[in-house]
């Protein structure tokens, strides 16, 4: 594992969300600023034979994991600094919102969300696989989703629940929110990547 200096860099970029980590997740106004060393921390306290079962769990190796959230990152910076290019920018949208919640969600938050003891790490994984979350990560698989007519949001469509007897509902999502969702499931991949 990294020092928890090596996490300063995340930490800071959740900063900024901290009441709302305290408000939505009920994350610790003490721990809120340090969302990344704290996960960090908690995983590593995990006992090393479930750290273990984490890494060995699936069968794309834990390095091939990280190897593509840095290729990810990459991606990202270059998007971000392409000068606002429309095509580049929806491309963004779409490998983000694949990476933030159906890749991550189904090789990181789910298990980690049941190996956690309750805590933060526990509770950052909950609130990435609950609703809305969870009903937003199904549209992206799904094909069922666009952006509002302002592109101040995105509409998407999915069921409340498990049930495929369900109705499909339409949900909507703010950038700001979506920004949120995006920087939270990309501390918690990260931290607890580099600690199991």
């Amino acid at each position: 594992m990294i020092s928890d200096q090596g996490f300063a860099k995340l930490d800071s970029q959740l900063a900024p969300w901290s009441e709302r980590l305290h408000a939505d997740l009920g994350v610790s106004a003490d721990a809120a600023p340090f969302l990344a060393t704290t996960i960090a921390r908690e995983v590593a306290a995990l006992d090393p034979q479930v750290r273990l079962a984490l890494r060995e769990s699936q069968p794309v190796r834990l390095a091939d994991r990280l190897d593509e959230l840095k290729a990810f990152q990459g991606f990202m910076d270059f998007a971000s600094a392409s000068g606002g290019l429309p095509a580049i920018a929806r491309a963004q949208v779409i490998v983000q919102n694949y990476v933030c919640f159906v890749y991550l969600g189904e090789s990181c938050f789910r298990d980690l969300r049941k190996a956690l003891p309750p805590g933060v790490g526990r509770a950052c994984c909950a609130y990435l696989t609950d609703n809305p979350v969870r009903a937003f990560r199904n549209a992206v698989a799904h094909a069922n989703w666009r952006y509002r007519s302002d592109f101040a949001a995105i509409e998407f469509w999915a069921r409340k629940g498990a049930s495929l007897d369900e109705p499909i509902v339409k949900w909507e999502v703010s950038q700001g929110d979506l920004n949120f969702w995006q920087a939270l499931a990309r501390c918690t991949a990260y931290a607890a990547y580099i600690s199991i």
